[in-house]
């Protein structure tokens, strides 16, 4: 009965939506933040100010998700995860099934993005181009079992299209991460090009780059 009512609410104009979600769902909506035709659905959600959520993604089977003010989550991606009470990761007992999305913060359009277990994008971070997927569970041979490890992407770092980031990958702090590659470990060196597959450090960065320093989140 819920997800009947789940899809009604979809249809929704904003401000009818807006109010049923904060009234029944208990969610934290800023009132300048907005959701268009989507499904969006977590155990719990936070949107900030000016907080932007746009056509036909679906977001379900997660704790949490967290929309930092200014942030955009444009069209078409498919977020989903592991809720936190679900049969599977019971032996991580840590397990964050959440994703956060800091201010200012973009990811584009047609990305998979697996919340298993947390994932953090930083702050004018831009999950750029189509078709990644950030995915933080596998299967644990040793173990016979299934598992899960955060990711966190840095903030002010340029994402590539068409990655693949693994459970346990960590993006330093203004980086990119190019374009068809698998990053597969924590680095830690910020101001450098990560490539390849496994990806490693290929080219360093001027620190001073504009890029590193915007105000806003939108690149014109």
């Amino acid at each position: 009965m819920k997800k009947l009512l789940a899809l009604a609410v979809v249809l929704l104009p904003w401000p009818l939506k807006r109010w049923v979600l904060r009234r029944f769902w208990h969610y934290e909506i800023a009132d300048s933040a907005r959701i268009g035709l989507s499904y969006i659905f977590p155990g719990h959600l936070v949107m900030g100010e000016r907080a932007f959520i746009g056509h036909f993604n679906v977001a379900i089977h997660l704790g949490r998700l967290e929309c930092g003010p200014h942030s955009v989550i444009d069209r078409s991606n498919w977020i989903t995860g592991h809720p936190p009470d679900g049969a599977h990761f019971r032996h991580r007992t840590a397990r964050d099934p959440a994703l956060v999305v800091g201010a200012h913060a973009a990811i584009t359009k047609k990305h998979i993005i697996d919340c298993t277990d947390r994932i953090d994008i930083g702050a004018y971070t831009t999950i750029a181009g189509y078709h990644s997927q950030l995915i933080t569970h596998g299967i644990n041979l040793v173990e016979g079992r299934q598992d899960c490890k955060p990711i966190r992407i840095g903030a002010y770092c340029l994402v590539g299209t068409r990655v693949t980031v693994l459970g346990g990958a960590a993006l330093p702090d203004r980086c990119v991460l190019g374009a068809g590659s698998v990053l597969n470990k924590a680095h830690t060196e910020s101001f450098k090009v990560y490539a390849g597959q496994p990806a490693v450090s290929v080219k360093a960065l001027d620190p001073e780059a504009a890029y590193f320093h915007r105000a806003e989140g939108f690149v014109h």
